[in-house]
């Protein structure tokens, strides 16, 4: 019965333990088990800060729990390995993060070498790159290591993985202790956490003010798009209709159907992405039929009109600048290229601000550029909007975070937040870091670890 009344006892205090963070679950020196890519991952499943059993000399246990309690505390996707010289260097970067499988950022001690790596979402190429050489040449593990975390949780976009609030185990932990540290750790443990959720819930409510006003442009833009459908006035049957025809018909009617049922199941607004590269996907569908109905030549693929992408695919580029901006070459319809030729104002789509008015959606706030990066995609969009208001909001380092990545030089990745669970679903290329910093040798400029892939 006490042994049953014990143990009860402890799950109750190691729930609350886990709860506050109190617990770390790095590798105690001297463990057993034999550390592969598998085992490193499983670990940091519980913990940010993995330690190698045959490194134990180079970080001790007590180092590498307040290492993972600092991480930990920040709520930051960051995470540590302390590995031996001669543990395995071929593409380890990119084995752990598919094992791991988490869209963070990623420090390795390997003997006395350093390196580190990170998805783009959560530090761009030249902040870890920036962090290696900063910190790489640092003899002692412990100070290196707190050094690169110290920054690297100041940059870093994103979360903690929910997984580090899971539960731990109570080998060799003695109840005593476990309910002496709660008692200790409940009185300021509750403000923190007050904080934490008080800031994931502010962040949550702005995300969905932005989805809310993302949805009135969509669902202006949708309704534009099947109102082309309808003058179209066309039927499969039809006399001179033929297979192509009917084919460039069905992708518009799909991207139309397409477009509603993202929408419909957005959640967060950069998945408003999706929503208009199926209408700019559509559209092109529409000139294509156009084209061949009529006769002529078909329409090379070109990007929407940039001053609204309603006009449909541009014809040319047109040179244009903003208002006390650089003038740059933009994708325009025929109309507003004439309009620019005759030194007219073209016909730009304005959105609501903050403020109640209407205006050009490059002047307005930070929720338009998941809307514009559907339709321009990546690789053009930073040039396009240099120098206006969403572009200078785009540029900055949290925007990622907060609307999304994936906009060419704004910030390259595969739409997940920092801290989301993607599996293996990123791309080793964009997967950016290291260099030729991490202590010489092939560890950090040569092989597969440390370079790029």
């Amino acid at each position: 019965m006490r042994k049953n009344g014990t143990k009860r006892i402890f799950v109750a205090l190691s729930g609350l333990l886990v709860s506050l963070g109190a617990v770390s679950l790095t590798a105690a020196p001297g463990a057993a088990a034999a550390t592969s890519v598998p085992v490193i991952a499983e670990a940091w499943e519980k913990s940010p800060v993995y330690v190698d059993p045959a490194a134990s000399d180079q970080l001790s246990g007590a180092d590498a729990d307040a290492l993972a309690n600092k991480i930990e505390d920040a709520d930051k996707p960051v995470f540590v390995a302390v590995l031996p010289a001669d543990f395995p260097q071929q593409d380890l970067f990119r084995d752990l993060r598919t094992e791991t499988g988490v869209t963070g950022a990623y420090a390795i001690r390997l003997g006395d070498k350093f390196d580190a790596k990170a998805d783009p979402q959560v530090l761009n190429n030249n902040e870890i790159s920036n962090l290696v050489q900063t910190y790489g040449d640092e003899t002692n593990t412990k100070t290196q290591l707190n050094a690169f975390v110290d920054q690297a949780i100041k940059d870093a976009n994103g979360t903690a993985p929910s997984s580090w609030a899971g539960t731990g185990s109570d080998d060799g932990v003695p109840v005593g202790a476990l309910i002496g540290v709660g008692v200790v750790l409940v009185a300021g443990a509750g403000a923190t956490y007050a904080v934490v959720s008080r800031n994931r819930r502010r962040k949550a409510d702005e995300q969905r003010a932005a989805l809310e006003k993302l949805r009135v442009v969509v669902d202006e833009d949708i309704t534009a798009y099947g109102e082309e459908l309808d003058r179209l006035d066309f039927h499969p049957a039809e006399a001179g209709a033929d297979d192509t025809m009917r084919a460039d018909y069905e992708r518009a009617l799909d991207s139309y159907e397409k477009a509603k049922s993202y929408m419909a199941a957005a959640e967060r607004p950069e998945e408003v992405r999706g929503v208009t590269q199926a209408l700019e996907d559509g559209r092109f569908s529409l000139a294509l039929l156009a084209a061949r109905r009529e006769g002529r030549p078909l329409p090379e693929r070109r990007a929407p009109c940039f001053f609204d992408p309603r006009h449909g695919p541009s014809v040319k580029d047109a040179q244009w600048a903003p208002p006390g901006g650089a003038e740059r070459s933009v994708p325009v319809c025929l109309a507003d290229a004439t309009r620019l030729a005759d030194g007219e104002e073209p016909l730009a789509r304005t959105v609501a601000t903050d403020s109640g008015e209407r205006r050009p959606y490059w002047e307005a706030g930070p929720a338009y550029g998941p809307w514009a990066g559907g339709y321009f995609g990546g690789g053009i969009l930073p040039g396009l909007l240099i120098g206006t208001m969403l572009g200078s909001m785009m540029a900055s380092p949290a925007y990622a975070a907060d609307y999304g990545s994936g906009y060419g030089d704004f910030g390259a990745g595969s739409g997940y937040d920092g801290g989301d669970y993607s599996g293996s679903d990123f791309d080793p290329g964009d997967f950016g870091g290291g260099g030729d910093f991490g202590g010489g040798g092939d560890f950090g400029g040569g092989g597969d670890f440390g370079g790029g892939f």
